[in-house]
């Protein structure tokens, strides 16, 4: 049933999430080498943009976890940073801690995309693990209405994902704008920060294309058999 003609169906998103990933990572790569001049690190120019923006009682933490699984918790209002990006005053650690500080201004200012990701996160959850039971039961009975509802579930994730991309790049707008206005960096470091932020903001991109193609494919594939 997964190894069938339709998993022709998702190879384009396959290909592009790992050119996505191949890009963050060279990118990353590249820019965690090169050091500011102001010499901030992620955690200094985290500091300094959450206190110009009236946040100080938002916590800046090293976060003892792998490369790029930096974030920002809207529900202790913390920003959590990878220990490369928390301690090193390179230009891709201050892209990334500027990143996480986009989403502290989005929570705070009530970001309306934001706020409705936050809220579908436990729906789309469920509905996503709820949705193969319904699929496969339908198949089995079979009940088409029931691998109906199932896909519908399914296809929250494609919401989900609809709702993150503009969140992601908002916030990513807001960090460059940030570096800039409060002289973390230069013009020039600004153009590598840039480009750090836009090879993470691809990797959204994919995981929206992925999502759609899953979901055609899951289509194509329970209802045919139904």
């Amino acid at each position: 049933m997964w190894y069938d003609v339709s998993f022709i169906i998702i190879i384009p998103g396959i290909l592009i999430a790992l050119f996505a990933q191949i890009k963050l990572s060279s990118t990353y790569s590249k820019y965690k080498k090169i050091l500011s001049a102001s010499g901030f690190t992620g955690y200094d120019a985290a500091r300094k943009i959450l206190d110009a923006n009236g946040l100080t009682d938002v916590p800046v933490v090293r976060q003892d976890t792998g490369s790029l699984s930096d974030f920002y918790n809207p529900k202790n209002r913390t920003v959590s940073l990878s220990p490369d990006v928390y301690s090193t005053a390179s230009i891709a650690s201050i892209g990334i801690a500027a990143h996480e500080c986009g989403h502290a201004i989005q929570h705070k200012e009530g970001y309306a995309l934001m706020r409705i990701r936050n809220a579908i996160v436990p729906i789309v959850n469920i509905a996503t693990n709820i949705s193969w039971i319904l699929m496969i039961a339908g198949v089995i009975f079979p009940l088409f209405d029931l691998t109906l509802i199932g896909i519908v579930f399914f296809a929250s994730t494609v919401i989900f994902q609809l709702v993150t991309l503009p969140v992601e790049t908002n916030a990513s707008r807001r960090a460059l704008a940030a570096i800039t206005d409060l002289g973390i960096v230069s013009e020039e470091e600004h153009i590598g920060a840039r480009k750090v932020l836009s090879a993470a903001a691809l990797t959204y991109v994919a995981g929206l294309l992925m999502a759609i193609l899953q979901l055609l494919r899951i289509i194509a594939i329970f209802g045919r058999r139904n």
